[in-house]
């Protein structure tokens, strides 16, 4: 969930607990082959704890399927002597977008559905949906859709949904109103954000959505949106478990995800990071990992903004990507599959002007690089509304993330220029 909340939104009315002498005075580099591997990486992490900016950050880099290279500076909280490391967990927040994408390959790889399926075969709320004449608008002057929502719509972005983060006006209270998120960020109110009670569960935040109009026409703009988190309501629908459930199952047990959940169970809060607001040369706690918000369970999965994994935990579900589907000799998807989820499956017909993927592509979940895109071709991945990032390049044969826990994430630019501090390292 990226979540696009203002400073002044996020920070106007929470006490300034916290300030830059707080801040760690020293960076803490966990690990020194990692920092002579990726100098340049280690450098720009090691920078946001210097200049005590953040209280953390952690990067993980593997070659093909050798072991990833984890090297991090900083502490898991203020005030907490326990440095980052690759068991330190993070709110992953869209990073759990090519998660639930991939959840999905595995069904259609099963046979249990297919990629244009309409999803009203599975969810018949869905059979007959209204469109905004005009998006953002009235939820009143509205149009039958012309093209029924698919399951390559939801992966892509391109339902037409909405999402609260987002959209303006009367569809986003409209979605507010009736409990439709995409994440959660804390127990404490967020001055100029409305407090929102959440769907009881991903049957009725389907039902409800449902009732609402699509804000675009399907297939016709991509649109970022609450697509990823009914998708996960339609995979449990044709798995027939629940969707936390089919994702340990099919994903994380396999993998040896251990520490990847949508809560924090309270013998892991000693490893668990707070969530900062950044604002004037201090950190503000807005979720400290010890009252959080996750250590109680989510109304429902969100399944495109809910997970909290550790970097091991997530080198290992991106080592299974760039070996296409198998990682440590455990294969959970075919090859065909794999490339099938990390290819560009929206055609130039999309309009994807001025969006977060303006000149990209889009797989299951996450943005694909093209050809004429930074870094080159080959890249799957996304990043997360706390400043976490996660991809693979195909093409070069890595795979790279980098956490840090704090919001928003325009406020610095770690996320925003961790892939081409990255790119230094393994192109020059």
């Amino acid at each position: 969930m990226n979540m696009m909340v203002s400073r002044r939104a996020l920070l106007g009315g929470l006490a300034l607990g916290g300030s830059a002498a707080l801040l760690p005075r020293a960076a803490f580099a966990w690990k020194e082959s990692g920092a002579q591997l990726y100098p340049a990486t280690h450098a720009f992490i090691k920078g946001f704890i210097d200049r005590r900016e953040l209280a953390g950050t952690l990067a993980a880099i593997g070659k093909g399927q050798a072991p990833a290279e984890f090297f991090g500076a900083g502490v898991q909280s203020l005030g907490d002597p326990v440095p980052v490391g690759p068991d330190t967990l993070w709110r992953l927040y869209s990073m759990t977008k090519p998660v639930t994408g991939i959840a999905a390959m595995l069904l259609i790889e099963d046979g249990k559905m297919k990629l244009d399926q309409p999803i009203a075969d599975f969810l018949p709320a869905f059979a007959n949906m209204k469109v905004q004449n005009t998006p953002d608008g009235s939820i009143t002057d509205l149009r039958p859709a012309k093209t029924a929502i698919t399951v390559r719509h939801l992966l892509t972005h391109t339902a037409g949904l909405g999402y609260n983060i987002i959209q303006k006006g009367p569809i986003k209270k409209a979605y507010d109103d009736a409990g439709i998120v995409g994440g959660q960020a804390s127990r404490l109110p967020i001055p100029g954000m409305a407090p929102v009670t959440a769907a009881p569960s991903l049957a009725a935040m389907a039902d409800r959505l449902a009732a609402l109009p699509l804000v675009y026409e399907p297939g016709t703009k991509w649109s970022y949106s609450i697509s990823l988190d009914l998708l996960g309501r339609v995979i449990e629908v044709v798995s027939g478990q629940p969707f936390d459930a089919f994702l340990k199952a099919r994903l994380f047990d396999p993998l040896g995800m251990a520490s990847t959940s949508f809560m924090v169970a309270a013998k892991d809060v000693g490893r668990f990071t707070s969530n900062y607001a950044p604002y004037g040369g201090a950190l503000i706690p807005f979720d400290p990992a010890t009252s959080s918000i996750y250590l109680d369970p989510p109304p429902y999965p969100f399944g495109g903004g809910g997970l909290v994994s550790s970097a091991r935990d997530y080198d290992r579900f991106l080592a299974m990507l760039l070996g296409e589907g198998e990682t440590g000799g455990v294969r959970v998807m075919k090859t065909e599959t794999a490339r099938l989820a990390m290819s560009n499956m929206i055609d130039d017909r999309v309009d994807r002007k001025g969006t977060f993927i303006d000149g990209q592509g889009f797989g299951a979940g996450g943005r694909v690089s093209l050809p004429g895109s930074p870094g080159g071709e080959g890249i799957f991945g996304w990043a997360g509304a706390a400043g976490t990032i996660g991809f693979v390049h195909r093409g070069l044969g890595y795979r790279a993330a980098a956490y840090a826990q704090y919001m928003p994430t325009t406020a610095l630019p770690f996320q925003e220029k961790f892939g081409e501090t990255f790119f230094k390292d393994v192109m020059t």
